[in-house]
């Protein structure tokens, strides 16, 4: 039997999720009939949803398990215009205008958060600071040099710096004036209140397995119960419903966080992020009387695949030999896709599309994206077209040759996964060889099966056809879940469903003498 190491740093919750109340909203148990239901209870469908209440339409939100308790529940919360490269990268490939567009949008719902929390009364550790994307190579402050430019004639408050407040040099940074940075779930709780105060409907654990379209549209759900809806949004993050084809431009990325407090005095004040050493992103939050807790996100890897673990090691190491910090408090990671565009796909859901939208593909930058997708959403459903809708439209064709070896390069690796990990032999030879709190794909009877062994040393079989185009998955000891590599389902080791856009389980299987 395999062995492993020794503990991972940190306790493996979100500091996010361990710090609110969990929710309690009731599952569908009737058909409703609304203006518009909403698919998926993070930001961006939490913001539809509400923007949409705020103006006087009937909205019901249908969440497969809880509200702000996905993706948002496990982000690094920065609510930022600067997105790493993309403007240099938009200016050249969809030309400046595009880039102002993208500019305003995001700057905009870095507004629209520091409103809506004024407005509502917010306590959700709101602070505006500067963002960073840095370099602490000197080979690559070219670059950083045109992204300032670029960034500054979009429109936004930047500048080339190689001056931060962070404890090491830097070779230089962008640094944007006047973004934020707060608790996502304290934000999006009290959004939901509001929400049902004014008349909404919110029903958690609803998985919804079925789209009608039409005039009106119907959702149906896992329990069979429907609602009727003038309109959709689908807001799942992959979309659990693949008419669009929308998956083919898609790339899954999950990405590790450790969190510790940080010594007195230490706080860089600001948000920080660069590619060095595989990607690297910093903030800090308020923590306990006075404190404050440093967050630091990287160790990107595509679901299914890499060593998590080794992962969460490194990263501990990393922010270690940089900052004074105390014990690591807590571990978790974070999952987003990637457009090959650079642009999230946010409106009307397909070419025929007349009533059904999405909002997909934030690249991770969730916090803005999410909050841009609910007013240009909102936007869209009441008639109106904010000025940078066709720049995020999913129905937008390749807009520059130069994104197709993008598109190629998504698809070869799902193609990858999807046959040469059936070319493969199994992971281990006999379920013996799988550690306690691992698992591992078993050929079983001519069969593979995706076998774990819990930490009492009971075994757990599924099926290793991830429900949703059947890719074979992985598993993660880190998190211990079942992964897809092909489009990012996740899965508990029962093979409930944690993360589409699989909606069904993985099928039980039995093995030899049980």
């Amino acid at each position: 039997m395999t062995t492993t190491p020794g503990p991972l740093p940190g306790r493996p919750e979100s500091y996010w999720m361990d710090t609110t109340e969990a929710t309690s909203y009731p599952p569908l148990t009737e058909d409703v009939e609304v203006d518009v239901a909403v698919v998926g209870g993070g930001i961006a469908g939490l913001s539809t949803a509400w923007e949409l209440a705020r103006a006087g339409r009937s909205v019901a939100v249908l969440e497969a398990d809880r509200v702000a308790a996905g993706v948002t529940g496990y982000t690094t919360a920065k609510v930022s215009s600067l997105h790493m490269l993309v403007y240099d990268r938009l200016r050249r490939t969809r030309g400046p205008e595009a880039a102002r567009l993208y500019a305003r949008s995001q700057q905009g719902a870095v507004e629209r958060v520091a409103a809506v929390s004024a407005e509502l009364g917010i306590d959700c550790d709101l602070e505006r600071v500067p963002a960073y994307t840095f370099t602490t190579r000197a080979e690559g402050t070219d670059e950083l040099r045109a992204e300032a430019e670029a960034a500054r004639e979009a429109g936004l408050p930047a500048a080339y710096t190689e001056t931060t407040d962070l404890p090491f040099a830097v070779a230089g940074a962008v640094r944007v004036e006047d973004q934020a940075q707060f608790h996502p779930r304290a934000y999006l709780l009290a959004l939901v209140e509001d929400l049902v105060a004014r008349g909404g409907l919110v029903h958690e654990r609803t998985r919804v397995t079925g789209l009608k379209e039409g005039t009106p549209c119907r959702v149906t759900t896992e329990s069979g119960r429907t609602v009727t809806a003038g309109d959709v949004v689908v807001a799942t993050h992959y979309p659990v419903f693949d008419r669009a084809l929308l998956f083919a431009r898609l790339s899954p990325n999950r990405e590790l966080v450790v969190a510790a407090p940080l010594a007195p005095g230490q706080d860089p004040r600001g948000m920080y992020i660069t590619q060095d050493e595989g990607k690297r992103s910093v903030r800090t939050a308020p923590y306990g009387d006075g404190e404050r807790l440093l967050i630091v996100t990287g160790e990107s890897f595509t679901p299914g695949t890499g060593d998590p673990a080794a992962g969460f090691r490194s990263l501990d190491a990393w922010m270690r030999e940089r900052f004074d910090v105390g014990g690591t408090a807590y571990r978790w990671a974070a999952q987003d896709n990637s457009v090959t565009d650079d642009v999230p796909f946010v409106g009307p859901f397909h070419p025929g599309a007349r009533h059904t939208y999405v909002a997909t593909g934030f690249g991770g930058w969730g916090m803005s994206g999410g909050v841009m997708s609910g007013t240009l959403l909102a936007g869209l459903v009441q008639g109106e077209k904010p000025e940078w809708a066709e720049l995020y439209d999913p129905r937008r064709l390749l807009k520059t040759v130069k994104e197709v070896p993008s598109l190629l390069g998504v698809q070869a690796e799902v193609a990858k996964h999807f046959v040469g990990d059936r070319l493969r032999p199994s992971h281990v030879d006999s379920v013996d060889e799988i550690a306690p709190g691992s698992g591992a794909v078993v050929r079983v009877e001519g069969r593979r099966c995706a076998v774990h062994r819990d930490k009492s040393g009971a075994l757990h079989a599924v099926s290793a056809r991830c429900t949703h185009l059947g890719c074979l998955v992985a598993f993660n000891d880190a998190e211990e879940t079942w992964e897809c590599p092909c489009h990012g389902s996740r899965f508990a080791p029962d093979g409930s469903v944690l993360q589409g856009p699989a909606t069904r389980p993985l099928e039980p299987r039995h093995l030899p003498g049980e």
